[in-house]
């Protein structure tokens, strides 16, 4: 990650606690308000009873030890404060230890539909509410450590394992197709997109196919993977590092599937 931000994350008190100006509290309730409204009948259900657990302020932006102290009781999870970015190696270590990466800082205004480095809402909203189940933390943190000794080659396929499931992944529910992916989660456009939108492919989950999927991160993503839910991330998990490994030659051998869209190294969370 040689790429830098134009964001600086801000750094704790002597109590842990981080001070946020008026205008980020007002960006925080302006977020999650939006957010919260498009959920119901999109979100799954597992997402919205971790929401529900988290209880997060609806007017002010959570410090980290609050949201731990749910993660920690929950699923033995809990915050990691960090730069705007962080290296691969940083992100795969702390995400084996149980650690959610969280970058201090919360978009501006001119970035509120638009933005290039995951921020705090991003990470808490997107991602921490399904980190109290079960399924959804023990395959994070079996992530993190299929990457630890991975290659940096391997790890650009490794990549591709988390984008699809933790960042883009639906499921296909009897109630219909939902969301668990954090990108789309944060995202109301691209839940509409995802979940209604007729050009879109939307493949069951196997995992050499995904990893022979190319992404960009900064389009509505042209096909989703799904599972029938989210305990079904216990098979993916159950698979050893020297799995995945066997998966990820069988991939570099295959080649990558064909790109669906101008191939570009620009980045974007919504």
């Amino acid at each position: 990650m040689a790429k830098t931000s134009k964001y600086v994350s801000k750094v704790a008190d002597e109590h842990g606690n981080i001070a946020w100006s008026a205008e980020e509290n007002q960006i925080w309730q302006a977020l999650i308000t939006r957010q919260l409204s498009t959920v119901q009948n999109t979100a799954c259900d597992e997402f919205i009873a971790g929401l529900s657990k988290l209880n997060l302020p609806l007017d002010r932006i959570p410090q980290l030890e609050e949201v731990s102290q749910v993660l920690r009781a929950e699923t033995g999870w809990s915050c990691e404060p960090v730069p705007a970015l962080i290296g691969f190696g940083e992100f795969f270590r702390l995400l084996s230890e149980r650690k959610f990466p969280v970058a201090t800082f919360i978009r501006s205004k001119e970035e509120f539909d638009y933005l290039e480095e995951p921020d705090i809402f991003h990470e808490i909203y997107g991602h921490c509410a399904l980190l109290t189940n079960p399924s959804f933390a023990n395959y994070t943190q079996a992530y993190g450590m299929m990457g630890l000794n991975a290659s940096k080659e391997d790890r650009v396929f490794l990549a591709r394992l988390y984008w699809f499931t933790v960042e883009f992944g639906l499921l296909d529910t009897p109630k219909g197709l939902r969301v668990y992916g954090g990108g789309i989660l944060s995202s109301p456009t691209e839940t509409e997109y995802a979940l209604h939108d007729k050009n879109v492919e939307r493949k069951p989950l196997d995992v050499l196919d995904v990893l022979r999927t190319q992404y960009r991160i900064d389009i509505l993503q042209p096909v989703y993977f799904m599972l029938t839910k989210v305990s079904d991330l216990d098979e993916v998990r159950k698979l050893t590092v020297e799995d995945i490994m066997v998966l990820v030659e069988q991939a570099k051998k295959i080649g990558l599937h064909p790109a669906k869209f101008e191939l570009k190294t620009t980045s974007k969370v919504s």
